[in-house]
């Protein structure tokens, strides 16, 4: 194997003509000359830089002289490119070429696997910066010519495993020398991804924040590492922070991801270059801010076939506008100034990638933009000037074509790669393509010609019929066989003139000879000629508007502040002042700014609330809406991990909500395991971006559980620790007992191992992070209020709480509130003692009492289940009221701005048609912070829209489809329906 390595390093040397230094047996040695000139071409130096009637001058691979008057020397081989076009050959910067796929991992019988596998390596499998592909890369000579057909010189390669992946190869496309010569970089970038590594069952991470938080915590090691502060050797983490200088290169899956992405990199001051998944326009505002450079697929969806109106009516309008939008994503991202290479990635091959670019620039995508995306940009992206260019010095990589590139009817010619010759189409062999009327045997046929170079093939028909028949074109020889029933005809003969009118002889099967004839027939044209104005609208394309966000119920515009003055209203004051009737409340600059009678405002609009009720915006204590994610269930604790990593702006139930009157949810960690993830508290306005949701100067709050859940009763691989109850208490006690001397070594002034997840309990034992706490069963209640207190800290809330009624006056002695549902009960084993009187028993006792959700349906209607507090239990119709505002408000420290309606609190109101809780009352509009982000009659417009869109889109998927283009199945999106005990495995 060596041997034959070394012979084919030695050819590659005489091929290219680089200074030998391997000795050979031959006194003499003969060399070929590798010096081309290319003359009276079109050329791009650069997108940008262009020569007409150019020379390119070659050598040993490389780029000697280009211009208008280069000096050829004597023996060179010279080409004249009269009317052709030279153009740099395209890179792709992220692929797999040549690297083979790892074997999945074999799963283990003994249940699930929580340990890492690989000794001396970081303690997370799916962590693998040691990845080198050098070590396994084999170059792929038939992916290659698809590459390089397609106009691709040079490839961007790596092991796509894992989180953190390794690092790159840049590869010549050169199929004529030794990986010595064709590898241009051994280190060309440092990849990740948020996917797990095949090679690894290792549970951890299972969510997409589990896979945010463990790249922090690697970081942080790393750096940790790096400072000598480690005893033990660690492979990964000297291969991470041998990597850190290179270009750092992160795939993502949707836009929400690559801001996710470029939110951790901002945290460590690292600037990620993104790998796109092609929906970037829906925000491009966000993207742009990102300052990423990004790499972008351009795998374009169909359409799908809507011939069936029923299941037409299916599929939702988001997926319908993917379809219709996503071809402008080049455009809109190159107009929004966001720097950016293409990439063949998702691409199901290659030879597709043309047909798709084409689209993009009939969508508006800028030539100019496409060339500098596949050659200046992505060359620049990875450091390297050598490649993507034609100036003095740069490698050879260059296409030659019969015109503009990017024009479906161009041909491309040739590729040549470090200074060797690739042919894709004979540039001699003429275009012949077109329709002809054949004569041979005394009969008429008509010949139809397409393709492009050698690949032009023919069909031929007589009348209305087709003729069995074979057809070639090679050196300007034209060779056809009909077969009919008569017999065969074999003919040849040749292109005679410019007109493309070809003659030869035929033979038929009796081998008597005779001649025949072909000439193009001549196309009519329309004698009246469409106006300019009709060309544009037959090649007009509609790409539908894109509103925040890009489904159904978004907004075109985002809401804006407003003064609102709601005139002769009954509000629903949450706080000691009642229930004030026929009062007037002015709403300015997103705060409430006076309650009273007879108010005025000029600049106000002013809204008749006659016969309606205001309240303060409902507030939901434990919800499970948009978010991505919402259990990391792989280890007995993830404190690490937060929701405020994977807020879902786009989440339809946001927009429920609202319609239902809630303003404020805290989107809690499920209850996968005993100490769970940070919260996240969430104003809903829907159509803003996750971070403009989030509460400025948010509290820090965590979920905790008890009880089936945590101890993984109905877990059919559950073997975690804890199994039992009495092991959640100890696992509880451990944790904090750990935190305490965590703690204790930070305040010492030694050097310490930054750990995101005792950082959080240490926070919890300061009374800087609150917890609110899955419960079911009073002993275990009973019991983390006993671990809160030998910790002297306290518990903040107990949410479900359906024992506590039993518990009620240890609790309002802890300080401890309680969410509960209005009426579960009997749902499972450990809620068979729950009653619909638990909430009115915990308010008599001194608790503060919310009801919450826990469950998207639910959360927007909770004016309805506050309502059954005064059937079971007879709380006052305030005190009712006060379950869904005020208290949570309380239970999330966040009464001082939202929760009631007074004076210097943030503008977060709903105007009710009824009273608030009653099943007549809607919604008629919802306010936060003075921006009208619900209104009853502007709903019903967007309704009405979503009918007409959606008939506009069918129209023209039909169309799509009677033209030839391809459609897919239609598809239903399920509803997503996020809950306590849901687990979002994380993609290997």
């Amino acid at each position: 194997m060596k041997k034959l390595f070394f012979l084919l390093f030695f050819l590659s040397l005489t091929i290219v003509q680089a200074q030998d230094y391997f000795p050979t047996d031959s006194g003499v040695k003969t060399t070929e000359s590798t010096t081309f000139a290319f003359t009276n071409a079109k050329i791009y130096v650069t997108p940008t830089e262009i020569i007409k009637k150019g020379t390119l001058l070659i050598k040993d691979g490389k780029v000697v002289s280009i211009g208008k008057s280069v000096k050829i020397p004597k023996g060179t081989k010279t080409t004249d490119l009269e009317g052709k076009t030279i153009y740099p050959s395209f890179i792709d910067i992220y692929t797999d070429f040549g690297i083979a796929k790892p074997k999945r991992a074999s799963s283990n019988s003994r249940g699930t696997q929580y340990e890492a596998s690989r000794e001396g390596y970081y303690w997370n499998d799916h962590i693998r910066p040691d990845e080198n592909p050098i070590d396994a890369f084999d170059f792929d000579n038939k992916k290659a010519k698809e590459f390089i057909d397609a106009g691709f010189g040079a490839v961007n390669t790596h092991l796509q495993d894992g989180i953190i992946r390794g690092n790159g190869l840049l590869v010549a496309l050169n199929p004529n020398v030794s990986n010595a010569y064709r590898i241009l970089d051994t280190k060309s970038g440092q990849y990740l991804s948020f996917s797990k590594s095949v090679q690894s069952r290792q549970a951890y991470p299972q969510s997409r924040m589990g896979a945010m938080a463990l790249l922090r915590q690697v970081y942080n090691d790393a750096d940790w590492y790096a400072k000598g502060n480690m005893k033990n050797k660690d492979m990964a983490l000297e291969a991470l922070n041998g990597n850190k200088n290179l270009t750092q290169i992160f795939e993502t899956g949707n836009h929400l991801d690559a801001l996710r992405a470029d939110k951790i990199g901002d945290e460590f001051s690292i600037q990620y270059t993104i790998v796109g998944s092609g929906d970037e326009y829906e925000r491009v505002s966000d993207i742009k801010a990102t300052n990423a450079n990004f790499i972008i697929p351009i795998n374009f969806s169909n359409a799908y076939d809507v011939s069936d109106p029923l299941l037409a009516q299916k599929i939702s309008l988001r997926d319908m506008r993917m379809w219709n939008q996503e071809p402008s994503n080049l455009s809109v991202l190159s107009e929004n100034g966001v720097n950016f290479a293409l990439t063949t990635h998702k691409l199901k091959s290659v030879k597709s990638f043309h047909k798709n670019l084409q689209k993009a620039i009939k969508f508006g995508f800028d030539k100019e933009k496409a060339l500098a995306a596949l050659t200046t940009i992505p060359a620049q992206i990875i450091g390297n000037n050598s490649i993507g260019n034609l100036k003095t010095g740069s490698y050879a990589n260059f296409i030659i074509t019969s015109g503009d590139i990017f024009d479906a009817k161009t041909t491309l010619f040739e590729n040549w790669v470090q200074g060797a010759k690739n042919t894709i189409n004979d540039m001699n062999i003429k275009d012949i393509t077109g329709t002809y009327m054949l004569y041979v045997n005394n009969k008429n046929y008509t010949l139809t010609i397409s393709g492009k170079g050698a690949k032009q093939t023919g069909a031929i028909e007589l009348g209305d019929k087709k003729v069995k028949a074979s057809f070639s074109f090679k050196d300007d020889w034209i060779s056809m066989t009909l077969n009919e029933e008569s017999g065969y005809t074999r003919m040849m003969g040749k292109v005679i003139n410019a007109s493309n009118a070809m003659q030869g002889t035929a033979y038929d099967t009796e081998a008597n000879e005779t001649s025949w004839s072909a000439s193009k027939k001549v196309v009519k044209k329309d004698t009246k000629e469409k106006s300019k104005k009709e060309k544009e609208q037959e090649n007009a394309i509609t790409v539908l508007p894109v509103s925040y966000p890009n489904i159904g119920f978004g907004n075109y515009t985002q809401p804006k502040t407003e003064t609102i003055l709601i005139k002769n209203v009954t509000v629903w004051t949450s706080e000691d002042a009642g229930i004030l009737e026929n009062t007037d409340v002015l709403l300015k600059d997103g705060k409430i700014t006076e309650i009273g009678k007879n108010l005025k405002d000029r600049k106000a609009t002013e809204i008749d609330g006659t016969g309606k009720h205001l309240t303060a915006g409902i507030i939901d204590e434990h919800s499970h809406i948009a978010a991505s994610a919402i259990n990391e269930g792989a280890q007995n604790s993830s404190a690490e991990v937060t929701i405020e990593d994977v807020v879902d702006p786009t989440d339809i139930n946001i927009y429920r909500n609202i319609s239902g009157g809630t303003t404020t949810a805290q989107i809690l960690h499920g209850s996968a395991n005993p100490i769970g993830g940070r919260s996240a508290i969430l104003k809903l306005k829907w159509g803003e971006n996750a971070e403009n949701m989030i509460y400025s100067n948010s509290p820090k709050f965590i979920k905790f559980a008890l009880g089936e859940n945590v101890k993984q009763s109905r877990s059919a691989n559950g073997t975690r620790f804890p199994q039992t109850r009495m092991g959640v208490e100890q696992m509880f006690t451990d944790y904090f007992t750990r935190a305490r001397e965590y703690e204790v070594l930070k305040k010492s002034g030694n050097p310490y191992r930054k750990d995101a997840e005792m950082e959080t309990l240490v926070e919890i034992l300061n009374g800087e992070r609150f917890i609110s706490c899955h419960s079911y069963v009073q002993s275990e209640i009973n019991m983390l209020m006993k671990v809160a207190e030998k910790f002297d800290f306290r518990i903040n809330t107990f949410t479900h709480i359906l024992e506590g009624y039993k518990v009620a006056d240890k609790m309002a002695a802890h300080g401890v509130g309680g969410s509960t549902f209005s009426d579960w009960w009997a749902y499972k084993y450990e809620v068979n003692d729950a009653i619909p009187f638990n909430a009115a028993i915990m308010h008599n006792a001194g608790v503060t009492v919310a009801i919450n959700s826990d469950d998207r349906e639910m959360s927007r209607r909770l004016n309805q289940e506050a309502a059954k507090t005064i059937k079971y239990g007879g709380m006052s119709e305030l005190e009712a009221w006060k379950t869904v505002t005020i208290n949570p408000a309380k239970l999330l420290h966040i009464d001082d701005r939202v929760g009631s309606i007074k004076v210097g609190k943030d503008a977060d109101v709903v105007l009710w048609s009824n009273h608030p809780m009653s099943i007549y009352a809607k919604v008629e509009k919802t306010i936060i912070e003075g921006k009208v982000f619900f209104d009853v009659k502007e709903d019903a417009k967007k309704r009405s829209m979503i009918k007409e869109e959606k008939s506009k889109l069918i129209n023209m998927m039909l169309k799509e489809k009677m033209n030839g283009g391809k459609t897919k199945a239609p598809i239903k999106r399920g509803d997503r329906n996020f809950q306590c005990d849901t687990l979002e495995e994380l993609k290997n």
